[in-house]
């Protein structure tokens, strides 16, 4: 397993306790900076590829991904997958692991919930109003959007993309922080997963990837940083669906010392979110993509769904043209990883 993070800061204390947790688990952290740094990373166990290493490496996406963009972070996956990792785990510079944070299986024990369109997963762990980023406002008081037995069976499920939930400070949009303001204790509720067809954002602050799901974690550019990581969760989530495989979310296993934001300057970048999320979901959902339940030809043909949804984000005027550029250089790179 390898952990990937982007920062501009020197070895933060959230980021000194992950290398710690990763060193108790033979395991690396992967540095990637940016224009305004770290000049250095003095970390044991941890590699920093400044942008001058960056440029350096062998992948096409190198020369093309723009400088100050949290996009940068697709260089760190593919570094991870050169390196034949069987897991990455991907986080955040403010985020400490708890003391239970532990290396996830890919075949986790969850209770599976039932079909349904969008499920606003927070509220199965808490039992107050908040929800995700990414999550349509518009069904923020739709019952059926947090609808689940309790007291379901745990099962064994197959999931290459598990998202972790986040004590104190969770990934919430700029609404709900401007509006509440508060810090969240969310409970260790039994993990659950989300069957092909249900609809929840995730994000990138505390996320377990397996080989089946390494080609969707491509974080497209020519979007708003606080859109980035959402949409690509969409596409994830689709191309998912394609495997008969869902999501799992779990009960927090890090706690966040959010960095200091700009609350409206975050409302500004969310704004095509709360205008387009929805949309996004239902032009993806309207795709035709191709079956990927065969191992042998699995991995090309979610290169060739991601393509796909990307065309029609960048076809929709979601995304800017220039962006299938950069996903046909991701899709180039990961053939040529596994050529080697």
């Amino acid at each position: 397993m390898i952990a990937i993070v982007t920062t501009i800061q020197e070895p933060t204390e959230c980021i000194r306790g992950l290398a710690a947790a990763l060193s108790e688990a033979g395991s690396s952290l992967v540095v990637i900076g940016d224009t305004k740094g770290p000049a250095s990373f003095d970390l044991e166990g941890a590699q920093l590829f400044s942008l001058e290493d960056q440029s350096k490496l062998p992948f096409s996406l190198a020369q093309l991904l723009p400088t100050g963009h949290y996009a940068r972070k697709n260089l760190g996956y593919l570094i991870a997958m050169s390196r034949k990792a069987d897991c990455i785990y991907e986080t955040d510079d403010d985020n400490a692991p708890l003391p239970a944070w532990a290396v996830r299986s890919v075949r986790p024990e969850a209770q599976k919930v039932a079909p349904t369109s969008w499920l606003n997963v927070y509220r199965l762990f808490c039992d107050e109003m908040i929800w995700p980023r990414g999550f349509p406002l518009g069904l923020l008081h739709d019952p059926a959007t947090c609808e689940h037995d309790p007291n379901s069976p745990l099962s064994m499920v197959h999931a290459p993309i598990q998202q972790g939930l986040v004590a104190l400070s969770p990934d919430v949009d700029a609404v709900w922080r401007l509006v509440m303001a508060r810090e969240v204790t969310f409970e260790h509720r039994p993990s659950v997963w989300l069957p092909p067809g249900t609809w929840c954002p995730f994000n990138s602050q505390s996320t377990w990837w397996w080989g089946p799901a390494f080609p969707l974690m491509y974080l497209p550019s020519y979007c708003s940083f606080r859109m980035t990581d959402i949409w690509r969760s969409f596409i994830a989530q689709r191309c998912l669906w394609e495997m008969d495989l869902g999501i799992v979310f779990h009960a927090p296993e890090v706690v966040q010392q959010r960095n200091v934001h700009n609350l409206m300057h975050d409302f500004e970048d969310e704004v095509p979110g709360y205008l387009g999320n929805e949309r996004i979901a239902t032009r993806l959902m309207d795709l035709s993509l191709e079956p990927c339940t065969d191992p042998a030809s699995a991995a090309e043909a979610t290169a060739a769904n991601l393509c796909r949804c990307y065309e029609r984000l960048v076809g929709d005027g979601f995304l800017g043209p220039d962006e299938m550029q950069l996903v046909q250089a991701w899709v180039k790179d990961l053939a040529n990883i596994a050529s080697e």
